[in-house]
C-alpha cells in the first residue's frame, strides 16, 4: 500500500508535467488564446517535422520482448479486423496528446492504443482490463527473475459475433490498397506537374505534414488509390478513394535559411484533396 509521503510525491511529480504554453494559465479565457495558438493546439501530434528540437544520436537498439509482442498484438488486431492501421496510427500516436506523444517510448504509445481500441470497441471492460493487470503484476511482483512471461487466459472466446471493420470484410486475400485499385477514376496530376499543396484546416487527424502546406513542388509520382487517411481513421465504410501522389520539394523552398545546395530535395506522399495546380 503507497503511503501518504508517497502519494504526495507522485502528485507532484504529475504537477510538474505541462504541455501548455507557460505564459497562459492553465483553461485560459477566450481573450488570452490568439488565432496562432489555437492552431498550434489543434495541430496532431505526430506531425513534428520541422519543429526546432536538440540533436539527436541515432542508436540502432534491439527491440526488447514486449515490444515485439506489442507489435504482433497490433497485426493480429488488424488482421482479425479490430482495427485499421490509420486507426492505430491516430489512437497511438495523436489522441494520447503531445506529453504522452513525446514522454512514452514508441511501442508504449502502441501498447496504450491496444488497450484502448479493445475497451472503447467492448472487447473487453476497463474493470475486467484493470483487474487483470493487477492479477499479472502480482504474479511478477519482484522482477520476472528468470520467468518467461506466459498467458493465462480465464477462458476461450467466441469470435463469431464480433463486429468487424468492413475494410477487413473486403480486403481478405486482396491487401490494402489493391482493393481500391481503379475507383477513384483519372488521376488529377500526372508526372511532372508542379502542384502547391493546399493549407486546409487540421483538426483531430492528418498524415499531410505541416511544412509542405502551402508550398510548390512537383509530382515525381503517382502512388496508389486509398480512402484519405484523415476518413479512414475513423473506418467510415463509404469513404471514397483518391490518388495518392509522391511529391518532390527543393528543401530550400521549404526551410527558411536552408544552408544546403540548390539542388536538395525531400519527397513526400500526399493525396489528391490537399493538391491545387500550381498557379
Amino acid at each position: 500500500m503507497s503511503t501518504a509521503a508517497e502519494r504526495a510525491a507522485q502528485l507532484d511529480l504529475v504537477a510538474r508535467l505541462k504541455s501548455a504554453y507557460p505564459e497562459l494559465p492553465d483553461a485560459p479565457t477566450p481573450d488570452l488564446l490568439d488565432h496562432d495558438r489555437f492552431v498550434a493546439y489543434m495541430k496532431p501530434v505526430h506531425d513534428v517535422g520541422g519543429e526546432p528540437d536538440v540533436p539527436m544520436k541515432y542508436e540502432n537498439k534491439d527491440y526488447e520482448y514486449w515490444e515485439h509482442m506489442t507489435y504482433v498484438l497490433s497485426e493480429v488486431l488488424a488482421w482479425r479486423g479490430i482495427w485499421l492501421s490509420e486507426e492505430r496510427r491516430r489512437m497511438g500516436n495523436v489522441d494520447v496528446g503531445r506529453a504522452i506523444y513525446h514522454g512514452l517510448p514508441y511501442y508504449g504509445r502502441w501498447l496504450w492504443a491496444c488497450a484502448r481500441i479493445l475497451v472503447e470497441k467492448h472487447h473487453i471492460g476497463l474493470t475486467e482490463l484493470t483487474e487483470r493487470m493487477a492479477e499479472v503484476e502480482e504474479r511478477y511482483r519482484g522482477g520476472l527473475d528468470g520467468k518467461k512471461l506466459e498467458a493465462r487466459p480465464k477462458g476461450e472466446g467466441d469470435g463469431s459475433d464480433v463486429v468487424r471493420n468492413a475494410h477487413h470484410l473486403h480486403a481478405v486475400g486482396k491487401g490494402d490498397p489493391q482493393v481500391y485499385a481503379g475507383k477513384a477514376g483519372t488521376p488529377r496530376f500526372a508526372i511532372g506537374d508542379a502542384v502547391t499543396v493546399r493549407e486546409l484546416p487540421v483538426l483531430f487527424y492528418t498524415r499531410t505534414p505541416e511544412y509542405v502546406r502551402g508550398a510548390t513542388g512537383e509530382i515525381a509520382a503517382v502512388s496508389y488509390e486509398s480512402p484519405a487517411a484523415e476518413d479512414e481513421t475513423w473506418d467510415i465504410p463509404d469513404a471514397p478513394p483518391e490518388w495518392f501522389y509522391v511529391v518532390s520539394f527543393k528543401q530550400a523552398d521549404l526551410w527558411h535559411g536552408y544552408t544546403g545546395t540548390a539542388s536538395d530535395t525531400l519527397r513526400t506522399e500526399i493525396p489528391e484533396h490537399w493538391l491545387t495546380p500550381a498557379v
